[in-house]
């Protein structure tokens, strides 16, 4: 096998704009694009292979079909474990929740754990994840009742390169101004519990789902902070930072100023995302270069590949689960 990439898929929701366009130069964009399913295995977005001999088939036919050269020898999954999103914030999005494992179990759902790197963010841009400390399920059923939610929620601003952990149960939106990178359990189980009194395009409020919110909010959990990252540089001047360690996936920063050789550890399927500058990939029988903005998916197959700077620096986000789950 070889490294893949996939047509993405666009999601045309209330609140998005237009940065995935202007940002990654994609032509194919709708006029509002709040979403760009990049790589997912999913009935709500399938992704399909554009390059090489497998171009057509659809991600769940490669895990299908080949789940060892995919997955991984011995993995028994019936779907790809993660989706990988690009999300355009023109205005923020409803204060939700989604379920963890045991939760999904019970509400019979998709649990739904995931991580966000800000790719850019406007000035004074902010996320909210978590609720202030002390507050009860009857603070937040009030404060839901009488519109006036924003005081409980635990407001984060961020800037470009910033990411958060947001577990499954956790309270959160994302607010105005910031395009993110999202990586994700496979999933798109979501409980809406406010929208900041909006309209859609026909007049009318949006659904919520405020009975599962509340059975779905974890109420004595920490809140999720800011990741600090700390540069580790090797002796050719490329910085690896860690981003995110979780039982669903691990994530970490490049930042790359010449080549290098990267081992698949993980043992299983490797992620890549171009955040910046132009990338080249390569194995021993295939080369591909990936623009910013680019996802590409490096099957269990591939030990080895190399990373080679086009631009004068490039900065990626590198995504694989860990070995025991992979």
């Amino acid at each position: 096998m070889y490294p893949l990439q996939f047509t993405p898929i666009y999601k045309d929701y209330i609140w998005g704009g237009n940065k995935i366009e202007t940002t990654y130069k994609r032509s194919s964009c709708p006029k509002i694009c709040a979403e760009s399913w990049e790589i997912s295995d999913h009935n709500d977005g399938m992704s399909v292979v554009t390059n090489g001999i497998l171009s057509g088939a659809s991600l769940h036919q490669l895990v299908e079909t080949m789940s060892n050269e995919l997955l991984g020898p011995g993995k028994n999954q019936k779907a790809f474990p993660l989706i990988v999103k690009v999300i355009d914030a023109r205005q923020r999005l409803s204060v939700q929740v989604h379920p963890d494992d045991k939760t999904a179990e019970t509400l019979g759902a998709e649990a739904k754990t995931e991580m966000w790197y800000i790719l850019s963010a406007d000035s004074g841009a902010k996320l909210f994840a978590g609720l202030k400390e002390n507050t009860t399920e009857k603070d937040f059923t009030t404060a839901l009742k009488e519109n006036n939610v924003e005081h409980l929620l635990n407001a984060i601003p961020v800037r470009e390169g910033d990411a958060i952990y947001i577990p499954g149960g956790t309270v959160h939106a994302i607010g105005e101004g910031c395009l993110i990178l999202e990586v994700q359990q496979n999933s798109n189980t979501t409980y809406r519990a406010y929208d900041w009194n909006r309209i859609d395009k026909n007049g009318h409020p949006r659904e919520l789902h405020i009975k599962e919110a509340l059975q779905t909010i974890n109420w004595t959990a920490e809140n999720p902070q800011l990741k600090q990252l700390h540069d580790m540089i090797n002796t050719r001047g490329n910085q690896v930072q860690n981003v995110i360690s979780s039982p669903y996936f691990m994530i970490s920063k490049l930042k790359l100023e010449t080549r290098e050789v990267l081992k698949n550890t993980c043992h299983g399927f490797n992620i890549l995302f171009t955040a910046k500058g132009l990338l080249a990939i390569e194995t021993n029988d295939f080369k591909q270069l990936l623009p910013p903005g680019t996802s590409c998916l490096i099957p269990a197959a591939i030990n080895e590949y190399s990373l080679t700077p086009v631009d004068s620096r490039v900065t990626a986000v590198h995504i694989c689960q860990p070995a025991i789950m992979a």
